[in-house]
């Protein structure tokens, strides 16, 4: 009976290991030459001179609501259009419902603005 879950756990061993493997090696093979810059907890290339707990423009948000719009519509509007003589009626109005969800989301962005920069 246990004779049958040998394969899955080999399965699951190999892919633990290379989960593993790789960040084995980094920390192995990594050159280990810290610098001011490496140390340093800024990456922009100055340091800060503001609070880091300052507020956001809310057109960084309305950007990444738009990004993950579009990023869904074109997940999900590729294969819906090589299935489409497949899913018939029913198909179509559910994707005709999905991107008019998408519309609004789309057409709340452009009132509050988010598509002119300044």
């Amino acid at each position: 009976m246990l004779e049958s879950y040998v394969p899955i756990l080999v399965f699951i061993l190999l892919a633990v290991g290379v989960g593993i493997a790789p960040l084995v090696a980094g920390f192995v093979l990594a050159p280990r030459r810290p610098g001011s810059e490496k140390l340093s907890p800024y990456e922009c290339g100055f340091e800060a001179f503001e609070d880091s707990r300052m507020k956001f423009d809310v057109r960084y948000y309305l950007v990444a609501i738009l990004f993950i719009i579009f990023d869904l519509e074109i997940a999900f509007l590729f294969p819906w259009a090589i299935v489409l003589d497949h899913v018939g009626v029913f198909g179509f109005i559910a994707m005709g419902i999905f991107v008019g969800v998408l519309l609004i989301g789309f057409l709340y962005e452009w009132k509050k603005g988010a598509l002119e920069w300044e």
